[in-house]
């Protein structure tokens, strides 16, 4: 059994420990109502396994919204507040957010606001929810293409991570986790990173104890600085410029729509190299990690004409201070330096090494 992992105000849970914790959790809160946010995926494929590992006589009223990134908005959150409201929800009710990371991130942001807040329960069902989105209480929706530009930091009240819901999920969407579990390594465990260089051996427990080892790695950091006012701004490594990605072909009309760990998987590449560049990372480490992510993503054709709409997203980015545009870059594998900055013209060079790199591969 996987040890419950303490975080800040709550704890997290594994496997069928989980269910006993939950019910423990219910049956100490005795909310007035229970609902269960999910999408169609999650209602379709994990509502059966989630309800039949809960007692006989567990009620809930499940609230379904659509599946995607393009869906997670404040007119989705006001769907379910009407919802919740028709439904009779008052402020003694707890909403489970059983789904991806968009239910969680949504549930979480549509649980902390209902009549002020209600309590809310995180069962992550995509491997990105599990080691990252639904840990650390960051909730939100996204403002148009801009990622998660509204939200507040709440924590659930318990969050169970059953790693049986993964084998719901399509191949792409595994892979979309993937790319936090290797940030997690770059930015604090080379140990942990050597792990990823090749997962063909790799059997059932073996992930299991990945996906903990990297809530570890993450939950580390928030304890000690949950609203990001230094150290945990290590966690957005890959984000600066994977989230103009992603942001970019999201909205973008001829474009593919990224997951968000395809567009993280580029992110971290031209991270890595502005990191050479202006923090002296050893070379062939770049040439490492590029080999390894390339070997894992799709390789994104990113033009030309792609280069200057992507980096008008950046001006948008959290992260930044006083008009400067403020990256999260490495000195060296686990060394991570917040509040680095590059210049245009090497911005505009992280794009062409990314297209050399992934033509080759």
């Amino acid at each position: 059994m996987l040890a419950p992992i303490s975080c800040n105000g709550y704890s997290i849970y594994f496997n069928e420990d989980g269910y006993e914790q939950l019910n423990h959790y219910i049956q100490q809160r005795n909310p007035s109502r229970i609902f269960i946010l999910t999408d169609e995926n999650t209602n379709e494929h994990c509502i059966p396994a989630f309800m039949g590992k809960m007692p006989a006589d567990f009620n809930a009223e499940i609230i379904e919204i659509e599946a995607g990134e393009i869906h997670k908005t404040i007119a989705t959150c006001n769907e379910v507040w009407q919802v919740l409201s028709e439904l009779g929800a008052d402020r003694k009710s707890l909403l489970i957010n059983l789904g991806g990371g968009v239910v969680t991130d949504l549930g979480g942001f549509v649980a902390s606001t209902f009549m002020r807040g209600i309590d809310f329960v995180n069962v992550p069902t995509s491997l990105l929810a599990m080691v990252d989105a639904s840990v650390g209480g960051k909730t939100g929706v996204d403002l148009g293409p801009l990622k998660n530009q509204v939200g507040v930091i709440n924590v659930p009240g318990i969050l169970i991570v059953d790693t049986s819901m993964l084998t719901t999920l399509p191949f792409d969407e595994m892979r979309s986790g993937l790319a936090e579990m290797l940030k997690h390594g770059l930015i604090q465990d080379e140990n942990y990173w050597a792990a990823f260089r090749d997962l063909s051996a790799l059997d059932i427990s073996d992930l299991d104890k990945l996906i903990r080892d990297s809530i570890i790695i993450k939950n580390n950091i928030v304890v000690q600085d949950p609203r990001e006012a230094g150290l945990r701004k290590s966690l957005n490594f890959g984000h600066t410029l994977g989230h103009a990605i992603e942001s970019y072909f999201l909205q973008a009309p001829e474009k593919m729509t990224l997951l968000h760990g395809e567009a993280i998987a580029i992110g971290m590449i031209l991270e890595t190299w502005l990191s050479v560049q202006t923090q002296q990372f050893p070379e062939e480490k770049l040439e490492d990690i590029t080999r390894v992510i390339l070997s894992y993503f799709p390789k994104v054709v990113i033009e030309q004409k792609d280069i200057a709409p992507i980096l008008s997203y950046l001006k948008y980015d959290k992260k930044n201070t006083h008009g400067h545009i403020n990256f999260l870059l490495l000195k060296d594998i686990g060394t991570p330096v917040i509040d680095a900055r590059a210049d245009d013209d090497l911005l505009v060079q992280s794009f062409a090494y990314y297209n050399e790199q992934s033509q080759k591969a």
